[in-house]
């Protein structure tokens, strides 16, 4: 009867072994930097925290649900904001996207230019956005449009110039060899390759848009964030419960239901 053994393990060197250690220790110490380097009393933040949890958090789960019709109005407004920011972004990171795609171009200039357009729109949040817009249209929504629409923009042009990058070039010098022209090529040979994980990309980033816009408020750019702030500094802790329990349900329902559409495109 024959008998099998198993291939002897190889031997890890001592300099792979060092390599490891040297990054376990580098890791502990930015932790262990980062911690002290936090100017915190932890002692009297864990005793504020436990004598407000006595206090807060019981009202959090009575909600005021005589606020149900004031916050499914603030709710719609934050769905909309997000949803004109995120259809404005789609549209504009389109052009980016190619522009920032390497297989798209030959000229190294233009290709470098759309991937720092794309790096620099990103480098700003969400909620700085807001605040700039605020000030340059006022407190209202557009400003949380624009935000989310510059924002996501950033986002949406990265991925799109990588599914860009991704695509079958085969097909498109095939139709160069036949004779097509730019445009055809681009309607017939890029477009039906890249739509689908295009329009999947709009709709996840839509999800993501719907939880910054519930913030936006905050700063004046409309939406649910502007009950938020009120309710806080009113300490009306029953109001912040029906808040932030219609944030979880239409966080969770939306995200179902794009997650199933998603599927069905891919």
């Amino acid at each position: 009867m024959a008998t099998y053994s198993l291939p002897p393990k190889p031997k890890r060197s001592l300099f792979k072994k060092t390599k490891r250690i040297m990054i376990f220790l580098a890791i502990v110490a930015v932790y262990v930097w980062t911690f002290l380097g936090i100017d915190v009393d932890w002692g009297r933040a864990a005793e504020r925290a436990i004598n407000n949890f006595h206090r807060v958090i019981p009202k959090l789960f009575h909600p005021d649900w005589e606020a149900t019709g004031e916050v499914a109005g603030k709710m719609f407004e934050t769905i909309t904001i997000a949803f004109a920011g995120s259809f404005m972004a789609a549209i504009l990171a389109i052009p980016l996207g190619f522009l920032a795609a390497q297989n798209m171009s030959r000229s190294r200039l233009l290709t470098a230019s759309g991937k720092w357009i794309l790096s620099a729109i990103r480098a700003f949040p969400d909620i700085i956005l807001a605040i700039l817009f605020v000030v340059a249209v006022g407190p209202n929504a557009f400003a949380g449009v624009l935000a989310i629409a510059i924002g996501s923009t950033g986002m949406l042009g990265k991925l799109y110039s990588e599914v860009v990058e991704s695509i079958d070039m085969r097909v498109v010098e095939a139709m160069e060899a036949n004779g097509a022209n730019k445009v055809q090529m681009l309607f017939y040979g890029v477009m039906p390759q890249i739509i689908p994980e295009f329009l999947s990309y709009a709709i996840y980033r839509f999800e993501i848009d719907i939880r910054a816009s519930s913030i936006l408020g905050i700063v004046g750019a409309g939406g649910i964030g502007t009950m938020i702030i009120f309710a806080a500094n009113n300490r009306n802790w029953n109001e912040m419960g029906l808040i932030l329990l219609a944030i979880i349900i239409v966080v969770t329902v939306i995200d179902s239901i794009s997650a199933r559409i998603r599927r069905k495109i891919v």
